[in-house]
């Protein structure tokens, strides 16, 4: 019997990216892939990212997240989940602020209003080596790599930052334009990213906006991704596309994004959603020992 069996959980979204949060502050149980997936499975607990919390590790922290994808991989940062979260602790208290920490680091969370939440994901890494790529490219603003026929690639020169996990920038006239549920694995599992990648198609509207769809990693096409909209939007200024706050609008709706001057650190501001409360059925678990 899985230890989950029975276990409450909180489901919410970040303008329409599906987070179930799971609190494991109490236990020492490390959710499995096979049990991730068993919950991504089940209608009533489909998700597009799994957020769960851990007993603080680093003094001064709140707590420890693990963010499990549908497929049952790990990633180290979602925006939109870390909002949620960031509510989930909140919700009952009179604080304002709080931090969590993932394996990519800190991440200070503030109340701005009752269901929105600004969250400073820290600073990005361009370094080939970091995001990581297979090869060296001395300017990652953009790289060397293309999807269709070399005389008339269909997409070419992504950008790529880490925001906590790789991303791969195409920038596009119209993000619609594309198949990217079709395009999207390809790039996803290109052998240029060793740890895979999110991919995204965006479109600069003006100087503060910017149009985006992303195939996520581990999870496919979603409404919304927070650190794909980081990552954008520092593209974007890199390549001096924008000014360094954007708006960007993702199909489950916007999220302002500020690539602060004085530290470098990205700042993500949005609304989450609570959907229900409910516990995890143990038959779902029954394949996942």
């Amino acid at each position: 019997m899985s230890a989950l069996a029975n276990h409450s959980f909180a489901k919410m979204n970040g303008i329409g990216n599906e987070i179930v949060v799971l609190d494991l502050r109490g236990s020492d149980h490390v959710v499995t892939p096979a049990e991730a997936r068993a919950i991504a499975g089940d209608p009533h607990s489909q998700f597009d990212q799994l957020m769960v919390l851990h007993a603080p590790v680093t003094p001064g922290t709140d707590a420890f997240m693990r963010i499990y994808n549908t497929d049952g991989s790990e990633s180290a940062a979602c925006g939109n989940g870390t909002r949620c979260v960031a509510w989930h602790l909140m919700k009952d208290g009179d604080r304002d602020s709080l931090t969590l920490e993932t394996s990519a680091g800190v991440l200070p969370c503030t109340r701005v209003e009752a269901l929105t939440f600004t969250v400073d994901m820290g600073a990005p890494r361009f370094g080939w080596d970091q995001i990581p790529l297979a090869e060296e490219f001395r300017d990652t603003r953009a790289i060397e790599l293309q999807i269709g026929p070399i005389d008339a690639p269909i997409l070419h020169s992504p950008s790529a930052v880490n925001m906590g996990n790789p991303h791969a920038i195409f920038w596009v006239d119209d993000v619609k334009a594309y198949d990217l549920p079709a395009i999207g694995p390809l790039l996803e599992n290109h052998p240029i990213f060793p740890e895979r990648a999110n991919i995204s198609l965006a479109a600069v509207k003006d100087r503060r906006h910017i149009d985006l769809w992303v195939w996520e990693r581990g999870a496919g096409i979603t409404r919304a991704c927070g650190s794909a909209a980081c990552a954008a939007a520092v593209a974007a200024a890199r390549k001096n596309l924008t000014d360094r706050e954007v708006v960007v609008s993702l199909p489950g709706g916007d999220l302002t994004i500020t690539w602060r001057d004085s530290d470098g650190h990205v700042l993500m501001t949005g609304a989450v959603a609570f959907e229900w409360e409910d516990r995890f059925p143990p038959e779902i678990f029954a394949g996942a020992a």
